[in-house]
């Protein structure tokens, strides 16, 4: 994303993206949000399937560019490790 060299346009463009993530938090479409000290990235944490997901990154598509990775509890981890497992015997 290119960052407007206008300090005014600047401030806009983060406040507007900052009141969206209020926003997200405040419904509890985001369960937690936070931004590195120096700016460079941030994360953000969601419950909620691949669909519901592409439709909400396609709002923050102006203001960020993103790398999903799909997490697991520590139940599903167990779960899916016992699947594989009795795979590996049939």
């Amino acid at each position: 994303m290119l960052i407007p060299t206008n300090p005014e346009e600047r401030v806009k463009l983060w406040m507007s993206m900052l009141e969206m993530v209020k926003a997200d938090l405040k419904s509890g479409a985001l369960s937690d949000w936070g931004m590195c000290s120096d700016a460079s990235a941030g994360y953000a944490f969601a419950e909620t399937d691949e669909k519901a997901l592409y439709t909400t990154i396609l709002n923050w598509m102006p203001y960020v560019i993103f790398d999903i990775k799909p997490v697991l509890t520590v139940d599903q981890v167990i779960e899916s490790i016992k699947r594989a497992a009795a795979g590996a015997k049939k």
